[in-house]
């Protein structure tokens, strides 16, 4: 294992890399206001054991990476996604196998459509369709808004009762209630299906307090999205898509039920895998499977 700040364009972000640098490289790409080590390390050991070299990263405005004062310096979700392609280029990748997360699922999707000779597989886990206005979406389900005929599957009631409660909550007293909102959250997207251990989650949580730069700055990736609303562009992009993709969803998907069948539908060629008892995020009880179905799509 190495940790690596790299800067390039005057972006600093934290990286990780694990295994054999001549094997084939994975590049996993985490969800929005999400740190790198939310990539499981026994999960991450898996896909190295198999052979593969692994890469992940904190997005700007996470964990270690660099923080912006967005008033001064604003971004755009496009930023975001080219910080994908600066990780590959500080590794010296011209391409590179894309497992991503949640929205990262949609940088990956773009990045697959607008550079596919830089993207030698794509998964995507627990995602939306690039152009399916997901968090619309979700915002509507949240505030009672009936959703628009032909949009995407709303979230489940779980979903949408927690995060109403949240919105409408005090900010966190101190430290102590700040991991415990953290660990309720994660036992809501951690879907009904598989135990949920209390412990290792408050632990992980724990970790990403330990190692954020400034906490506060997450929310700079809701305004990088508000900041360019073309981000999700109108036109099929995922007809475009040529990378072997394999689109993989949690039967108990409490954010976005559903909504693989879709890109697996929309993306020529794709595979669909449906993983029995999970939900939105990666649980320990799946690490095997997730990584066996990773690690036979990657060998290309």
């Amino acid at each position: 294992m190495h940790t690596n700040m790299i800067d390039i364009d005057g972006v600093e972000l934290w990286t990780e890399e694990f295994g054999d640098v001549t094997h084939p490289p994975i590049l996993l790409v985490m969800g929005s206001m999400t740190q790198g080590v939310l990539w499981p390390d026994e999960f991450v050991g898996r896909l190295v054991a198999a052979g593969r070299r692994v890469i992940r990263y904190d997005h700007r405005d996470t964990g270690k990476s660099a923080t912006f004062d967005f008033a001064k310096q604003p971004y755009t979700w496009h930023d975001i996604r080219d910080d994908v392609l600066r990780v590959m280029d500080a590794y010296g990748l011209d391409s590179a196998h894309l497992v991503c997360h949640s929205a990262g699922g949609l940088l990956g999707q773009f990045i697959a459509a607008d550079h596919p000779e830089r993207v030698r597989t794509l998964t995507v886990i627990g995602s939306s369709p690039l152009g399916g206005r997901e968090g619309e979406v979700i915002m509507r389900a949240l505030t009672g808004q009936p959703q628009p005929e032909g949009s995407l599957p709303p979230p489940r009631p779980e979903f949408v009762a927690h995060f109403q409660k949240a919105i409408a909550a005090p900010p966190p007293a101190d430290r102590r209630e700040q991991v415990e909102r953290m660990i309720e959250e994660a036992r809501v997207l951690h879907g009904i299906g598989l135990p949920f251990d209390e412990d290792a989650e408050r632990r992980l949580q724990e970790r990403v307090l330990e190692r954020a730069r400034d906490l506060s700055s997450l929310v700079n990736h809701r305004l990088a999205h508000a900041a360019c609303p073309d981000f999700e562009p109108a036109d099929d992009v995922l007809g475009r898509i040529t990378a072997p993709t394999l689109v993989i969803e949690g039967t108990h998907e409490p954010a976005k039920p559903g909504h693989s069948a879709i890109i697996a539908e929309r993306i020529p060629g794709a595979e669909l895998l449906m993983i029995e008892g999970m939900g939105h995020l990666l649980p320990p009880q799946r690490y095997e499977q997730l990584a066996t179905a990773i690690v036979r799509h990657t060998t290309r």
